[in-house]
């Protein structure tokens, strides 16, 4: 079958698929029967219950705002039901309504009705965001973090595909909070969607508050690349933990820039919200590493995954294995079921070394199932958080208290630690715990960005640049590896010292991705680049989707650890010390101007990485289908995209974004970026000094 679209008067020929499933259902929305209840599905994992927060009034309130969605004759059975979900749950998530008639995954960009290919890319990611081979809780509508939502509920699912089938490239879908507004007149230069997630009042927006607001169904935790349908699965962050943990064996261990971590120990924690990347990115950097997780089912699904290599439910098993995989110098991901508190502990009782040591849990959602307490099974731990939330919150903090204990005791021996950007420094000092330094204000321990990614890749433009080939072809993705390699061995050639490492690192990446089996999901994958690579190899792509070489376009997007997109004090921006840690102008001009130069679609989200309240977060997605036009976009948005970032950081006066930003005006004539003068600390020493 050859399929033929009018789009703005062009005609665009599309060339046939193989159409193995029906996705027609996507356009009906809210369906004119009631479906039939269904069972909670044990085959997935599924939310912790969260606690009730509503008193008498918000749950009625709740309950008005849920059965909004339907007819008014349905009102009478559904109103107990999803009264019920909410006091069990502690959420609406309209179980009823979740589709059982087409597989939840990304099916290639042709099988999607719609009359609008850039619409048919957006239900390609959203589905791919729910694939339970990729969510965390696929059925509450949970992509990763713990509770980082795609939507708040199944109703909005339905009417957002079913918007997503009708609209065309002259309407906007405008999204607050997971809740499809409408459908908008706008122009084809305009993003085809607009999401929100989190935008409340500063001063209604605590932990509190925000779980009351979710609980009403009127505001949700977006995590960016949840809730703005960038998720790529665990490899996204496969790929910034490799390139993580190798420059902290760089900076910490004096390890040469050649060498990989062989022989070396890591031992880290999170294999659910967190993926498992921490495993697969210590094999792939050559280390020996055990990750902690007190969730079986997610530990298993790692495993079956191929995420990590064994399990092991006794702490002393996993740590025998780990030092006889170093002492060989052979690679290994083991893990431990259990608390990383428990491993930490029996690893300073038994006096064994461990080079390097960070924490990947969910701490940025600490009480509502993100971490769980030391001394209690993962059954108790999760009846605790809905039935004594109080106690659960005592717990935790008491828990953290006994982490950064054995964390400290690990560090005197010789193990260097950092936090990860998962608020673990926050939420310890918070418990009281023994994190901060001498002078009682500064932690002990950096955070990742301190250290190591800020000055090292985002001061200098380079983020996790991420792309997805809509046609679902492992061989697709093949020839965008091979052409990303191509352009990133052209650019080490013409490198220099400011930037050939990190050229080089990527590269090497890049020609290995498809050895590792890194896809999960969506055929996707993603590397470090700074402006001038993301525009090369997007335009590289954009020639090969025209000529033939990739078959379908092909998605752009990023991570919110990145140079731009993201305000975050205890994480993206945690290297910025002019005192603009705590503001967030850069992260909401990054969405707007996104959206003004072409993106397909822009995200702004309040919370991700260290939590609600703590980051703003601004995101995007690019088509690339291989038009002029889409060219221009790349041109534009991708060089914004990532200098509004290096602008910012060099402004507050970050040596390495002075010298990246100064060769961008070289190199753009148009580019014009204030530059701070220095004033040396000796005069201002004088200064005061001089003053009565």
């Amino acid at each position: 079958m050859i399929h033929c679209l009018v789009e703005n008067l062009h005609i665009v020929v599309l060339q046939p698929v193989a159409m193995d499933v029906d996705l027609s259902s996507l356009s009906v929305g809210i369906p004119s029967e009631l479906p039939p209840p269904l069972e909670i599905d044990a085959s997935v994992d599924h939310a912790p219950s969260r606690r009730v927060i509503l008193d008498d009034g918000g749950e009625r309130l709740a309950l008005r705002n849920a059965l909004r969605y339907f007819p008014k004759h349905w009102h009478e059975e559904l109103g107990p039901e999803f009264l019920m979900e909410l006091r069990t749950l502690g959420r609406i998530y309209m179980h009823r309504f979740r589709p059982t008639d087409i597989p939840m995954k990304a099916h290639p960009i042709d099988a999607y009705p719609s009359q609008s290919k850039h619409a048919a890319a957006i239900m390609l990611m959203i589905q791919n965001n729910l694939d339970p081979s990729v969510a965390q809780f696929p059925h509450e509508l949970i992509t990763y973090g713990g509770n980082g939502a795609v939507f708040q509920n199944w109703a909005q699912y339905r009417i957002v595909m079913k918007h997503l089938t009708e609209m065309n490239d002259s309407q906007t879908l405008v999204m607050y909070s997971g809740h499809p507004l409408g459908l908008f007149p706008s122009n084809p230069e305009s993003p085809r969607v607009v999401v929100t997630n989190g935008m409340v009042i500063p001063n209604h927006s605590s932990k509190d508050d925000y779980e009351r607001m979710n609980a009403l169904g009127v505001s949700q935790y977006g995590q960016m690349t949840a809730g703005s349908y960038m998720y790529i699965g665990p490899q996204g962050i496969v790929h910034g933990t490799t390139i993580t943990v190798m420059n902290a064996a760089r900076l910490y261990l004096d390890l040469p820039s050649d060498s990989d971590l062989s022989g070396l120990r890591f031992v880290t924690s999170g294999l659910g919200g967190m993926s498992g990347a921490q495993a697969k990115a210590a094999v792939i950097a050559g280390a020996s590493c055990i990750v902690a997780e007190c969730n079986p089912v997610a530990a298993e699904k790692r495993c079956s995954q191929g995420w990590v290599d064994v399990i092991h439910s006794d702490v002393d098993s996993a740590i025998d294995e780990m030092v006889a995989a170093s002492e060989s110098r052979t690679p290994i991901s083991i893990g431990y079921v259990g608390n990383i508190v428990d491993l930490w502990e029996r690893l300073v009782e038994r006096k064994i070394h461990v080079d390097l040591g960070s924490d990947q849990t969910s701490l940025h959602n600490p009480f509502q199932g993100g971490y769980f307490p030391a001394g209690l099974s993962f059954e108790e731990s999760t009846e605790m958080l809905a039935k004594n939330p109080n106690r659960f919150v005592d717990e935790v903090k008491s828990s953290l208290k006994r982490h950064v204990s054995a964390v400290n005791s690990m560090c005197e021996r010789g193990m260097f630690f950092w936090d990860y950007g998962n608020a673990f420094l926050l939420e310890a000092g918070r418990a009281n715990a023994d994190i901060f330094s001498d002078d009682g204000e500064s932690y002990r321990y950096p955070s990742y960005v301190e250290d190591i990614m800020g000055p090292l890749c985002f001061d200098l433009g380079f983020g996790p640049f991420r792309w997805v080939v809509t046609s679902g072809l492992e061989t697709d993705l093949q020839a965008t590896d091979s052409i990303a390699a191509e352009v990133l061995s052209q650019m080490k050639a013409e490198a220099d010292e400011l930037t050939v490492q990190q050229i080089s690192d990527n590269l090497h990446w890049i020609q290995r991705a498809n050895d590792h089996g890194l896809v999960v999901g969506s055929q996707a994958r993603i590397l470090y680049a700074d402006d001038e690579g993301r525009r090369r190899i997007a335009l590289a792509f954009n020639d090969a989707v025209r000529s033939g070489r990739i078959s379908c376009p092909v998605v752009l997007g990023r991570d919110h650890h990145d140079v731009s997109g993201t305000d975050s004090p205890y994480r993206e921006t945690a290297n910025i010390r002019d005192g603009s840690q705590f503001t967030a102008d850069m992260s909401v001009h990054n969405f707007v101007g996104d959206a003004m130069r072409g993106a397909t679609w822009v995200s702004l989200h309040n919370g991700g990485g260290v939590g609600w309240g703590e980051v703003m977060n601004g995101g995007f997605g690019l088509v690339v289908d291989g038009t002029d036009e889409s060219a221009k976009r790349i041109e534009n948005m991708l060089h914004w995209d990532v200098n509004n970032g290096i602008a910012r950081r060099a402004w507050a006066r970050n040596k390495p974004a002075e010298e990246a930003i100064s060769r961008a005006m070289e190199r753009e004539p148009l580019l014009r970026v204030n530059l701070p003068n220095h004033v040396a600390d000796e005069l201002i020493d004088e200064i005061f000094e001089g003053l009565p």
